[in-house]
């Protein structure tokens, strides 16, 4: 995939670039670490609070590529039967019905105990080959003849077995299947894995991969991001859309608004048709930028010096 496409990845400025026309406006080090992961094809893992932009970055990673996205959402319990690959189980269990019949012919002429468990064996492992292998989103990414993204998405959710079961994907792209054999890679995909920070993960697949840290952006950034994505609205309610979330931000929350609860509240402003941020549509509509009750009941007593420090912001 890295031949295939080598004119879309000629330098981080042309992804940043073309990120931008697709919608994604990413700061200079996202643009290098994606730039990075193609040429030296080594994963990204991708770390910051939620909201940020980490999964849509590899959506578009792969739009832009026109790679197919693979994606593994991460959760706790899970296992290589859900990641890797499973038997048809169903499948096999009919064959052998079907089979049964065919199951004398055998064992015929088999001499002793030993012949006939030989027999049995070799009959056995026809129902181990490729066409009763259902595969999972590792083993679909590793299979794809012109590459793949492959999203493992908020790896901090999985358990720390399941970090040390991706380590020689991540260091060789091959898995090991235990019927089949090692499976490496027909193209290296580019694989993308975000973390919110839920727990420290382990170094030895930190060793295996770049690392990309998004923050929340500066005022300036993400003033570009709505723009982006919310063109319709005005400069001057943009800027202060995003000067009052950043002084919630500066708030002890439980949980502080991200780039897309404020993507979210300027689409809604503008279905309200507010022109100017006041008390009053603050308060109606905080409940799009603050996901807890008791973070709403702490900011409404404030919000009359958080718009005055918005204000003095902008100025």
């Amino acid at each position: 995939m890295i031949i295939k496409h080598r004119d879309k990845i000629a330098s981080p400025e042309h992804i940043r670039s073309n990120f931008q026309q697709l919608g994604y406006i990413c700061s200079e080090s996202i643009a290098t670490a994606v730039f990075l992961a193609c040429q030296l094809q080594k994963p990204i893992l991708v770390e910051g609070p939620p909201g940020v932009g980490k999964t849509e970055l590899a959506k578009k990673t792969s739009e832009y590529l026109q790679a197919p996205l693979i994606r593994m959402q991460c959760y706790e319990g899970l296992d290589e039967a859900k990641a890797l690959y499973e038997w048809k189980y169903g499948k096999q269990l009919l064959y052998t019905q079907l089979l049964k019949d065919q199951l004398g012919d055998v064992m015929r002429g088999a001499k002793g105990l030993n012949e006939s468990v030989e027999r049995l064996h070799q009959f056995g492992d026809i129902f181990y080959s490729e066409q009763f292998l259902e595969t999972r989103p590792l083993l679909q990414a590793l299979r794809e003849d012109d590459g793949a993204i492959l999203l493992i998405d908020e790896i901090d959710k999985a358990d720390q077995e399941f970090e040390a079961f991706l380590l020689e994907l991540l260091s060789d792209y091959q898995v090991s299947i235990p019927e089949i054999g090692t499976v490496k890679a027909r193209s290296k995909p580019i694989v993308i894995l975000t973390s919110n920070n839920t727990r420290e993960l382990g170094d030895a697949l930190k060793r295996r991969c770049l690392h990309l840290h998004i923050p929340f952006p500066e005022a300036a950034l993400e003033q570009q991001i709505i723009a982006s994505q919310v063109p319709e609205m005005g400069e001057q309610l943009r800027d202060q859309v995003v000067a009052f979330v950043n002084e919630l931000r500066q708030q002890a929350l439980k949980k502080v608004p991200a780039v897309s609860e404020s993507i979210d509240w300027a689409r809604a402003l503008l279905l309200l048709n507010v022109e100017e941020l006041d008390r009053d549509w603050i308060e109606t509509t905080l409940n799009l930028l603050l996901k807890f009750q008791d973070d709403i009941e702490v900011v409404s007593p404030e919000i009359n010096q958080l718009l005055s420090n918005s204000r003095q912001q902008r100025r």
